[in-house]
C-alpha cells in the first residue's frame, strides 16, 4: 500500500484529474472562487468558512482567492492552474492575520502561478482567450455570472486583433460531484478523525446529562448545556467548528425535526436527542442519539428504541457495493412500519399489513424523512442521487402518484453516507399514550468498503443497555 501524499500533492493531484476532465470535453478553462466574508452585524463578520469546492482543489482556507484551471492541450504539460490571493499587507495582517501572499503561493500550495487578486480583472481576459469553453460552478456564487459575462465581453472586444472567444459554458459542479462523491484516502482519514472527536462529545453528553440530574443543578439542566458540552469537546480536539447547529432537543422537541438547542429544562423520565457533529479539517461528521436524560429507559422508550435501533441494523445490513443508495432506506422503513404496527401507533384492522402501509404511506406520520444522505466536506455533501447514464423508470412517488424516475444511485467503495432511521410520535388521536411526545433519532456516518460498510462514529454506545451503563458511570 503506498503512503499517505502530502496535501499539497493531494490538492494537484484533484486539480490534474479536473484539467483531464476538460481537456476529455475538448480543452477550457475552469474558474472557481472561494466563499466571500459575510457580515454579522455592523462592525463583524460571521466565522469565515472556506467554499467546499475551492478548498477540495486548494487546501486553501483565506477569503478573497480565485483558482484558475487552463486545459487546452492534450498532454498533463498543458494544464496549469494558477491562484489569485491576496496580498501581503502589514497593517491588514495586524488586525486580521498573516496572509500567505502570492509570492509564496507556488510552493506552498503547488500551483504553477500566483498573482494578487487585486489583478484578477486585469488578467482574466487574457485567461479566458483562446480557450474553447468556460468551467465554473452554476447557482452557487451570487453575481459569478455576471463576472464572467463581463470577461468574456472583453475578451469579445479583442476578436479584430486575432483573439477568440469560448464559444460554451459549463457547469464545474457536475465533474467535481462525481470526484467528491468517492472520497480518497487522505479524505477518509480525516472523516475517521472527525467521527472520532464527535462520539466522544456525544459520551461526554451522555455523562453529563446523567450526572447533573443525579446531582441538581441551580436552574435546572438545560438543553443549552449540553450543547456548550459538545462544541468544548469538538475544539477541545481540534476541531475548527460544528458541522451544523447541533440540535438538542428534550421530551416532546425531539419530534421537530429540525429542532434548534434552546433552554428547556431536561427532566428525569425524559428523552434527549441530540443531533450534532464537528467539522475537522473541512470535513464533516454527523450523529444522532437519543438517551434517556437521566439515564434510564422507561418501557414505553425502551420499546420504541428498541424498533428505531433494529430499523438501523437492517439498513446497514444493505449498505454495501453494488446495493442501490435507496436500499437502507428500504430495509429500515420496513422494519420501522413492522414495529409502529406491533405497537399500535398504526392499528393493523385499518392499515393493514407492512405492505399496505407502504402502499398508503400511513407510515409518514411517525416516520417522515429518508434514512441517509452523503457526507463529506458538507453534511449534506454533493453527488447525484440518481445512476448517471440510467434511464428513467415509471414508479410511484410519496403520493403514490406514478412518475419518471432514474434508478437510485449504485452504491461504491469510498461513498460516505449516514443511516438515521427515526420515529416521531406526536400526540395524536388513536396513538397509544404511552408514546405521547416520543421523538428517537439514531444516526451514524457509514463508509463503503469493498464488502460492506464501516461506521466511522460508532465511538459512542448505540444498544439501549450500553448507554444505559455509560451514563451510570
Amino acid at each position: 500500500m503506498s503512503p499517505l501524499l502530502t496535501p499539497s500533492a493531494v490538492y494537484a493531484q484533484r486539480r490534474a484529474v479536473v484539467g483531464r476532465a476538460l481537456q476529455a470535453a475538448g480543452g477550457g478553462v475552469a474558474l472557481l472562487p472561494t466563499a466571500p466574508e459575510s457580515p454579522r452585524n455592523r462592525d463583524s463578520d460571521f466565522p469565515y468558512r472556506h467554499d467546499s469546492y475551492f478548498y477540495y482543489l486548494t487546501g486553501f482556507s483565506e477569503p478573497g482567492a480565485w483558482l484558475v484551471i487552463e486545459a487546452s492541450g492534450k498532454n498533463a504539460k498543458s494544464i496549469k492552474s494558477t491562484l489569485f490571493c491576496q496580498p501581503k499587507d502589514l497593517e491588514r495582517e495586524i488586525w486580521d492575520g498573516i496572509r500567505l501572499g502570492p509570492e509564496a503561493a507556488p510552493e506552498e500550495l503547488g500551483v504553477d502561478a500566483a498573482f494578487s487578486v487585486d489583478t484578477l480583472d486585469e488578467k482574466m481576459p487574457d485567461l479566458l482567450a483562446n480557450q474553447n469553453a468556460v468551467w465554473f460552478p452554476f447557482a452557487t456564487h451570487k453575481g459569478l455570472e455576471t463576472q464572467v459575462d463581463g470577461w468574456l465581453g472583453q475578451v469579445r472586444a479583442r476578436i479584430r486583433l486575432g483573439a477568440e472567444c469560448p464559444q460554451s459554458l459549463h457547469d464545474l459542479c457536475k465533474p467535481l460531484d462525481e470526484m467528491r462523491l468517492i472520497k480518497d484516502r487522505h479524505e477518509i482519514a480525516i472523516l475517521r478523525r472527525a467521527g472520532s472527536i464527535s462520539a466522544g462529545a456525544h459520551v461526554r453528553a451522555m455523562q453529563i446529562s446523567s450526572a447533573m440530574l443525579r446531582n441538581g443543578i441551580e436552574g435546572g439542566l438545560r438543553e443549552y448545556h449540553l450543547e456548550a458540552e459538545l462544541l468544548h469537546e469538538f475544539r477541545r480536539h481540534g476541531a475548527q467548528f460544528p458541522a451544523y447547529t447541533s440540535i438538542v432537543a428534550a421530551g416532546a422537541n425531539a419530534c421537530v425535526l429540525h429542532y434548534r438547542a434552546g433552554n428547556t429544562e431536561l427532566k428525569a423520565g425524559q428523552l434527549c436527542l441530540i443531533d450534532a457533529g464537528c467539522e475537522l479539517d473541512g470535513y464533516a461528521s454527523d450523529i444522532t442519539r437519543t438517551f434517556p436524560a437521566n439515564g434510564q429507559f422507561t418501557p414505553a422508550q425502551r420499546t420504541l428504541y428498541d424498533i428505531v435501533l433494529a430499523a438501523q441494523e437492517a439498513a446497514i445490513a444493505v449498505t454495501r457495493p453494488g446495493q442501490r443508495f435507496i436500499d437502507p432506506h428500504n430495509a429500515a422503513t420496513r422494519v420501522l412500519i413492522e414495529g409502529m404496527l406491533d405497537t399500535g401507533l398504526l392499528a393493523k384492522g385499518k392499515h393493514g399489513n407492512v405492505d399496505d402501509v407502504l402502499e398508503s404511506g400511513a407510515y409518514r406520520q411517525f416516520y417522515m424523512h429518508r434514512t441517509g444522505h452523503w457526507m463529506g466536506m458538507d453534511v449534506h455533501d454533493c453527488g447525484d442521487y440518481t445512476e448517471p447514464g440510467s434511464q428513467p423508470q415509471e414508479e410511484k412517488d410519496a403520493l403514490g402518484q406514478l412518475v419518471m424516475r432514474k434508478p437510485s444511485r449504485l452504491l461504491k467503495p469510498g461513498m460516505v453516507l449516514t443511516i438515521e432511521p427515526g420515529l416521531y410520535v406526536r400526540p395524536a388521536k388513536g396513538v397509544p399514550k404511552k408514546f405521547w411526545d416520543i421523538g428517537i433519532r439514531i444516526e451514524d456516518d457509514a463508509l463503503v468498503t469493498a464488502n460492506g460498510c464501516e461506521l466511522l462514529t460508532r465511538g459512542v454506545p448505540v444498544k439501549a443497555d450500553e448507554i444505559e451503563a455509560l451514563m451510570r458511570g
